[in-house]
């Protein structure tokens, strides 16, 4: 499967002002890109380039006094399969555990494990442990959230969440991360495209989406509250403790979002493609977890 998958933002700025986009797509979906995942501007500005803590790939630029347009088109190989599940899959002793997760363990800014802890416990504490704990997470998450993009908040924490029961995806994403931090089972932010392929209508406007991955078994596997059925056509841009780790533009200064448009679209078959992506996974890692 094909994806045709991008963005377009325009911003208006009072001065020039610094900015810092992780935007792109993920280099472990690097080798599935069809054509290169460029990010442009209007008008044009010098950008660098960098990793970050995470491993995220981000663009830093000055972005002029007055309007700037910033775009990335792209098309990208999918297996077309959705997200994978292994409900096998078990938890590692916490001395077990690799010295590189642990930071994932720990509270952040918006994931206050101190605070939820007595709450992760009481809930989930004496269930079933594993992949059938964290899918519990993630059944209470998507019950006790209601979607309401009129209530989204930038400051809203998992606490807030579990507190208000509405938000957005990201608040999803913190509750049910803090929840599996406070049971010793480390867990990473996600973000990225996800469309709607596979689901039936009506289709909301396109945005960005934030799922989780939690540590079982020796490796990292997709979850997502928000919509707690395993879906197609999900694209990594960055991870990170939490929300704070990958905001898409990180602005120095004031500043006006004019437009905001994301775009993740199935394109017609391609027979020589489709059958490439079913039998080279390691390329097609949309279908690897």
């Amino acid at each position: 499967m094909r994806l045709h998958l991008g963005f377009e933002m325009q911003y208006r700025f009072p001065e020039r002002t610094p900015m810092i986009l992780t935007v792109n797509v993920h280099s472990s979906r690097s080798r599935d890109l069809l054509q290169p995942d460029r990010l442009t501007t209007e008008p044009s500005v010098a950008m660098s380039t960098h990793r970050d803590a995470f491993g995220n790939l981000c663009r830093r630029l000055v972005a002029p006094a007055g309007r700037l347009r910033i775009r990335a088109d792209t098309t990208l190989l999918d297996c077309g399969e959705p997200d994978p599940v292994h409900p096998l899959a078990t938890e590692r002793m916490l001395e077990r555990l690799p010295a590189d997760v642990l930071p994932y363990l720990m509270g952040s800014r918006y994931c206050e494990t101190d605070l939820l802890a007595p709450t992760a416990w009481d809930l989930f504490g004496t269930g079933p442990t594993g992949w059938e704990r964290v899918t519990a997470i993630c059944e209470f998450v998507h019950r006790h959230i209601t979607f309401d993009y009129q209530r989204a908040s930038s400051t809203r924490t998992a606490l807030d969440a579990y507190r208000e029961g509405a938000g957005v995806c990201r608040d999803y994403a913190h509750l049910a991360i803090a929840f599996c931090r406070s049971l010793n089972i480390p867990a990473r932010y996600c973000t990225g495209y996800l469309g709607d392929i596979g689901t039936p209508p009506p289709y909301g406007p396109g945005d960005f989406a934030a799922w989780f991955e939690a540590w079982l078994d020796g490796r990292w596997h997709t979850f997502d509250p928000r919509n707690n059925v395993p879906r197609i056509g999900r694209v990594l841009v960055a991870r990170g403790r939490d929300a704070c780790d990958v905001p898409l533009a990180c602005i120095f200064g004031p500043s006006i979002l004019e437009h905001f448009e994301v775009w993740t679209n199935e394109l017609p078959d391609d027979p020589v493609l489709d059958a490439y992506a079913r039998i080279a996974p390691v390329r097609a890692g949309g279908c690897l977890s």
